[in-house]
């Protein structure tokens, strides 16, 4: 054990952080003052101290737990007189997920090297790279070919408008004069003339 966590040990236990184990120093005092003040031969109030203190969550270290222990295992030693099962301790933390800084399994793990680290740096950004530059040139082929027009193809697409615009006109010209045709009307210039004439 090292300096840092004997500096940290409340009631046998040795916390990580000078928070916890000022946290667990307060239910220790917390305990003391109600060892005082319960009496342990009325097990309905020992009952009920138990109940609230499961209620209001007052315990939550290891020293205020097993101080619940304690009295768990004197109400369910007498549980037929108090009529009621005596509840369970909820614990309030995860421990599949619980990792601590002294874990034997990351003492065994070693660091990696620093030019190995430097290395799968390197390829993880030159791999990034090659997927941004394929992303980017997907983005143009997407824009160029796209009808909407946009700053790479407003020039062909306007080309493309104004051509058919005029292959519409001329098709509405050669569609009138067939009509002209049809009807025998003649140029409106020598109609004039004939008029004129007349």
């Amino acid at each position: 054990m090292d300096v840092e966590q004997r500096e940290h040990v409340v009631s046998g236990f040795a916390f990580y952080s000078e928070k916890d184990a000022g946290l667990a120093e307060q239910e220790r005092q917390k305990i003391a003052y109600l060892d005082k003040r319960i009496d342990h031969a009325d097990m309905q109030s020992v009952f009920a101290i138990y109940k609230k203190a499961l209620e209001d969550r007052v315990f939550r270290t290891p020293v205020g737990l097993e101080y619940l222990r304690e009295l768990q295992g004197e109400l369910r030693a007498r549980e037929e007189e108090l009529g009621e099962e005596v509840p369970p301790i909820p614990l309030w933390t995860s421990f599949a997920n619980a990792r601590t800084k002294t874990s034997p399994a990351r003492r065994r793990i070693q660091p990696m090297p620093e030019d190995g680290g430097k290395k799968a740096g390197l390829c993880l950004s030159v791999i990034m790279n090659i997927v941004m530059i394929v992303a980017i040139i997907a983005m143009f082929v997407i824009t160029l070919n796209s009808d909407q027009p946009n700053i790479l193809n407003y020039e062909r697409n306007l080309q493309n408008k104004y051509a058919s615009w005029e292959q519409e006109l001329t098709r509405r010209e050669q569609t009138v004069r067939e009509k002209e045709r049809e009807l025998h009307i003649e140029n409106t210039g020598n109609t004039e003339t004939e008029v004129s004439q007349n």
